[in-house]
């Protein structure tokens, strides 16, 4: 995972980028209200801070689509070259006319950076760190904002400060970010699978994972081209064959697997009792009683069984799977050319000789037919073999491949063939099935199994199953890129409440009306009198007391990152926004009730700090994380250009209506409705938010496919 986290580091440097353009111009624009004239032209003021959020919003509308026509690292390479040519710009600044326009250059940088770097390391990050990785773009923001802020305030202490200066520096860290992206930064891997570019995808994730075989990785990221349709829900108990009661099912329900050693075998029974389906029928049928949304009982479902079991690592049954591919039988699968053609010469094109049977296309669909005697004990080619009548998957490495196969978070890939019937009769259609163990049956004996020769003891085990039709082959509109009718589908439009919600509530909780204003917020409640006597002057005294709020979102950060992916999103979310609610109704109640100088100022200052500061712990961070997570990768882009469109257009608003709504209903009116903003918030991520921690994106999005089905199609 080494190879994952750097680049996650390096990718995260776009956001430390944008905090500190947040912060640098909060304090520069004093001095440049002076050398302008501006006291009386409070139009260009507003510019000033406002046309870096409309550059922001217009790039983001392009954003998506871009990003997946030319590719999530390109799009970063612009972000980092738009950064570092504003930073000249501004530095260079005879007039205001020409600052407005490097203004609207870095508000390009930073709405790239703020809508593509979440998807970028979503995309190349393990299931089992994703959370963790993607909480580095808020804490190297908030990193950014501490530096500039200190950066900021040590001029401020200068006889001339000059803002020029302060607002220039970004093109150094800049510069970094544009060397890091060009020479070092890959391709998203799944955005090279979308294109057809394998042999470049399986490139990038060796350096990512650290290794070689990358089989099941490469066959995953195939898959999720096509997720987000026809999904359903199955269990099954997996068992060695002389622990699992046939009697009761026909044959022609069970699906075997052999093991690796002569006689060892097992059988996969689907059951009716299905924990998994039935807890989702159950919130389903119950839809006109309760306003809590299925989905969130259907993941919850899963991860209350992901808790059972120390890490969520895998299961102790399913790894016997091994590296499995599907052997078509009498049915001849069609070739997949891997290598677009219609991508630029300059991609290295592959032959079939750099694919064999043993490699890419056979955890997905062997070009060849292969028999396999389905009354042997032994597989042909000594791994695990998955047959259903007439149809066999087999293990086509060595024995005892189990990682190439295991796609994170306890999840494993399979595949199974299924005869569909079709106006013409019946024709065979390959299903990919993601197996994820819920739960070790302990009133079934237990019995002695082999994987890859180590003997282990096993009962037999619940697994729950999301089946879906296979890429067989894929589609060539889906190698082409992504269309706007497939926003339609059940699945992205629920996705997408979600995406949105959360962006539209994130701006309603206040966050940006605090953070613009925290300087103003502080003199306004008299926390700058108090350090005056240390000799600070006003405007030294709030960028002071902004640098250490700053300072102490830090820890908050590496604590969320920490739980990002033990206590997961949603329970980041339903724990840390209560404490918002506390918080701002305390800088109501301070503003209302008179208290005294010093209580008054010491309960602000306590309730801004506690508010930023657990706002970055969750709703400042998970908001983008899950953006960035439940949209399947067709369109993951233009979904998350969406809902980075929504941010910035609620982040304008709010920016704006704060001296407005301040000077109509006061300070505790303002306040008392980012309070309300935040209850809203609470119960709306109760209803609607689904956990996704160390769950694969590709799984992610077939659950959403699945909650909006009917019960009884599942």
């Amino acid at each position: 995972m080494r190879g994952a986290v750097y680049v996650a580091v390096a990718a995260a440097i776009g956001n430390m980028l944008q905090g500190w353009d947040n912060s640098v111009i909060a304090g520069s624009v004093l001095y440049i209200k002076k050398e302008f004239s501006l006291e009386s032209k409070p139009t260009f003021e507003g510019l000033i801070v406002a046309t870096s959020l409309i550059g922001a919003t217009v790039i983001t509308t392009f954003s998506g689509p871009a990003s997946d026509w030319l590719g999530r690292r390109t799009m970063l390479i612009m972000s980092s070259l738009l950064f570092f040519l504003s930073g000249l710009v501004m530095l260079w600044s005879p007039n205001v006319y020409v600052l407005l326009y490097a203004r609207l250059l870095d508000g390009f940088g930073t709405g790239l950076a703020v809508t593509l770097v979440p998807a970028y390391i979503s995309e190349i990050a393990p299931p089992d760190i994703r959370g963790t990785l993607n909480t580095l773009p808020q804490f190297t923001g908030s990193a950014g904002m501490f530096l500039s802020y200190c950066m900021v305030f040590g001029m401020s202490l200068m006889d001339t400060p000059n803002w020029r200066m302060m607002l220039g520096v970004l093109s150094i860290p800049s510069l970094a970010y544009l060397v890091l992206t060009v020479l070092y930064l890959p391709e998203s891997p799944r955005w090279l699978v979308s294109k057809g570019r394998i042999l470049e995808a399986k490139q990038v994730l060796q350096r990512l994972n650290g290794r070689e075989d990358v089989r099941g990785e490469l066959a995953l990221l195939v898959e999720g081209l096509n997720t987000g349709k026809d999904t359903s829900l199955e269990e099954y108990i997996i068992s060695p064959a002389n622990v699992l009661n046939q009697a009761t099912t026909e044959e022609k329900y069970l699906i075997k697997l052999y093991g690796g050693e002569e006689g060892v075998s097992y059988i996969a029974k689907p059951i009716a009792a299905q924990s998994l389906t039935s807890r989702h029928g159950s919130a389903a049928n119950q839809r006109s009683i309760s306003l809590k949304d299925p989905l969130v009982t259907l993941f919850s479902s899963v991860h209350e069984k992901l808790s059972e079991r120390e890490g969520s690592k895998g299961s102790s049954m399913l790894p016997f799977l091994g590296s499995v591919f599907l052997n078509a039988g009498e049915h001849q699968s069609k070739h997949w050319d891997m290598e677009s053609q219609s991508d630029d010469e300059d991609h290295e094109s592959e032959t079939p000789g750099d694919y064999g049977d043993d490699s890419l296309r056979s955890p997905l669909i062997s070009r060849q037919t292969t028999s396999v005697d389905k009354d042997t004990a032994t597989p042909k080619y000594g791994g695990s073999i998955l047959g259903v009548r007439g149809n066999t998957i087999i293990n086509a490495g060595e024995a005892g491949s189990t990682s190439s196969i295991d796609i994170g978070g306890g999840w494993q890939l399979a595949y199974k063939y299924a005869e569909k019937v079709i106006e013409d009769g019946k024709k065979g259609g390959v299903q990919r099935v993601y197996l994820h163990q819920e739960s070790a049956l302990g009133s079934q004996p237990a019995s002695v199994v082999s994987i890859s020769g180590v003997r282990q003891e096993h009962e037999a085990i619940q697994a729950a199953a999301l089946v879906s039709p296979s890429m067989n082959p894929p589609p060539e509109a889906v190698v082409k890129g992504s269309k706007w009718r497939e926003l339609l589908e059940p699945g992205v439009k629920r996705a997408l409440v979600v995406g949105i919600g959360l962006q539209v509530l994130q701006q309603i909780a206040g966050i940006n009306g605090v953070l613009y204003y925290t300087p103003q917020i502080y003199e306004r409640t008299g926390v700058t009198v108090l350090l005056s006597n240390i000799g600070l002057n006003s405007a030294s005294a709030s960028l002071f007391l902004s640098a250490i709020t700053t300072f102490f979102m830090l820890p908050c950060i590496a604590t969320s990152m920490w739980l990002m992916d033990i206590a997961g999103r949603r329970s980041l979310l339903l724990s840390t926004l209560p404490i918002l609610i506390v918080a701002l109704a305390l800088l109501v109640l301070s503003s209302i009730v008179n208290l005294g100088t010093t209580l008054t100022a010491t309960i602000s200052t306590a309730s801004v700090v506690i508010y930023l500061c657990c706002f970055v712990m969750g709703f400042g961070v998970i908001p983008n994380i899950l953006c960035a997570e439940i949209f399947p990768t067709p369109v993951r882009g233009l979904c998350i250009a969406i809902c980075a469109l929504t941010y910035w257009i609620g982040d304008i608003i709010i920016t704006y209506s704060f001296p407005v709504m301040l000077s109509s209903i006061g300070f505790a009116g303002v306040f008392g409705v980012y309070v309300l903003g935040c209850i809203i918030s609470w119960i709306f991520v109760y209803l609607k938010v689904p956990e996704t921690k160390g769950m694969p994106l590709e799984v992610i999005s077939e659950f959403f496919a699945a909650g909006v089905k009917p019960a009884a199609d599942n």
